[in-house]
């Protein structure tokens, strides 16, 4: 059994014992394996392992793996993403992750062949050092993308505060949740917003519990080649 397989039936336990834990019945929490720290060749070995949903936060780094894999796999946008480089990626994925401001969708609109499913990415936290719209504005920018053809709003994102304190953490995926059901409440055609986007290696299992149906893990599932190359040199 590869590492990738035994981290990923680890993964498996732990989502299940945490949608128990928050009393989710029948729920389908779809692993994403950020791959963007690792090789095509590892990258491979999680498509081998069974994972078909991969997260790149990097145009270059997305076409590379695109280019050299071949499988029928879904790719996700994770990363922030530039409006000069909306051409490079958006009809090579199938969901974008970070959709923050009107003049990346007004891009996409301008490029994409057919509907993005896209994130609107919240920064529920409110840190300078994170991308994202506040809590406040996220019903005005999706009642905003309304005539977008291109643009299917399907959840938010959000990434909680590198801390230790579980109770910040579980706060902020509290909050986003019930934002996605205000967003999801309104009916909007263009904004079914079903889905959250929420949980890393580090948190994931409260995102579940507190309603996670994505959550990107990447160390603690695909490794981190870099970071092993650095404790290697050491």
């Amino acid at each position: 059994m590869t590492k990738i397989l035994t981290n990923l039936n680890k993964l498996h336990d732990l989502i299940t014992a945490a949608e128990k834990k928050g009393n989710r019945q029948g729920d389908k929490v779809q692993i994403i394996a950020v791959t963007k720290e690792v090789s095509v060749e590892r990258t491979q070995e999680a498509i081998d392992a069974g994972l078909s949903h991969l997260g790149e936060n990097r145009p270059e780094g997305l076409q590379r793996k695109i280019a050299e894999i071949h499988a029928d796999v879904h790719w996700h946008y994770i990363g922030s993403l530039q409006t000069r480089k909306v051409k490079q990626v958006i009809n090579s994925i199938d969901y974008l992750h970070s959709l923050d401001r009107l003049s990346l969708a007004e891009e996409i609109e301008k490029r994409a062949d057919r509907p993005v499913k896209c994130f609107v990415q919240v920064n529920v936290s409110g840190e300078e050092s994170k991308h994202g719209l506040s809590i406040e504005e996220v019903l005005p920018f999706v009642e905003a993308l309304k005539s977008f053809t291109k643009i299917q709003v399907v959840g938010l994102m959000t990434m909680a505060p590198n801390t230790e304190d579980k109770a910040i953490i579980r706060s902020v995926f509290k909050q986003l949740k019930q934002c996605q059901q205000q967003i999801a409440e309104q009916g909007f055609a263009h904004a079914p917003c079903t889905e959250l986007s929420m949980g890393m290696s580090n948190d994931f299992e409260i995102a579940v519990e507190e309603g996670a149906t994505f959550v990107r893990v990447g160390t603690a599932l695909v490794g981190n080649e870099r970071g092993e190359q650095d404790e290697h040199e050491k």
